[in-house]
């Protein structure tokens, strides 16, 4: 008989990709086609598809679960109390999207009880889709176009690539610790937003260090990375929920992950 708990976690992976298909359709026609730009409160860049991406999948998965909680980046928070909540990043790296640049992406997380369970990461553009299962008590999984994938075995800071969406997104004592943590590296690559992760889950770098973040920017991601074998936490290292802060560490294996939180604490950085 096969396990209920894995039939669960196949009908909401299904629903997943189900949400990000719907956003990939409102995504698609608006690059490199001068879509409009405007800037939001905070800041960031935000244009018609980054909002229709979201209204759609909100919209999909009100009509199928409407007893589940949402968070998402455009249109805020509902219900993110229930048992089930969607944390939804329609289009991470706005600021790649809007400079003709593929390596955005649709971030879709599941989380249960608080705690990330499911993700998928859509790269539309680049066809290329990465998923990941992490409920407990069940074989980790993470998958990129269908394909089983594993992260690197890399243990050693001086042998690890390092990724980063920029430096200017760490401030005041973080900056400290990054350079820190980044000058133990064999190499450092910054620009690529959520790719990064996806990246590690396949196994071609090392470790994603970043701060500044929001739920939505990362939810999603973490159970892709462990589902590859990675670790996920925030800099303190500890376990990733809706609570969690905006400093977060990816790396490829328990071995590394240890050794780039020591160099985050070293510095004397702000961990909170």
């Amino acid at each position: 008989m096969p396990d209920p708990r894995e039939l669960v976690a196949a009908m909401y992976l299904e629903f997943a990709e189900e949400l990000a298909d719907l956003a990939a359709a409102a995504i698609r026609p608006w690059f490199r086609n001068r879509a409009t730009v405007e800037t939001k409160g905070d800041g960031s860049p935000v244009t018609v598809a980054d909002r229709s991406a979201e209204a759609e999948m909100r919209q999909r998965i009100a009509d199928r679960f409407p007893q589940h909680g949402i968070i998402g980046e455009e249109f805020g928070t509902e219900r993110d109390d229930a048992e089930w909540v969607w944390v939804l990043d329609p289009l991470d790296g706005t600021g790649a999207f809007v400079s003709g640049i593929p390596t955005f992406g649709t971030v879709i997380g599941l989380a249960r009880e608080g705690e990330p369970v499911l993700g998928v990461l859509d790269s539309t553009i680049l066809s290329e889709r990465w998923t990941g299962l992490s409920f407990p008590d069940l074989p980790r999984k993470a998958a990129h176009n269908k394909q089983v994938i594993h992260s690197t075995s890399t243990t050693d800071l001086s042998a690890s690539t390092c990724l980063a969406t920029t430096p200017e997104m760490f401030q005041a004592e973080d900056l400290r610790a990054w350079q820190r943590l980044s000058a133990r590296c064999e190499r450092v690559r910054y620009g690529i937003d959520c790719y990064a992760y996806g990246l590690l889950a396949l196994g071609t770098v090392d470790i994603v260090c970043e701060a500044s973040l929001k739920p939505w920017d990362y939810f999603g991601l973490a159970p892709i990375v462990r589902g590859a074998g990675g670790q996920m936490t925030d800099w303190n290292g500890s376990a990733l929920t809706l609570a969690s802060g905006d400093q977060i560490l990816a790396t490829a294996t328990p071995q590394l992950h240890r050794a780039a939180l020591s160099e985050l604490a070293a510095s004397g950085g702000n961990i909170s």
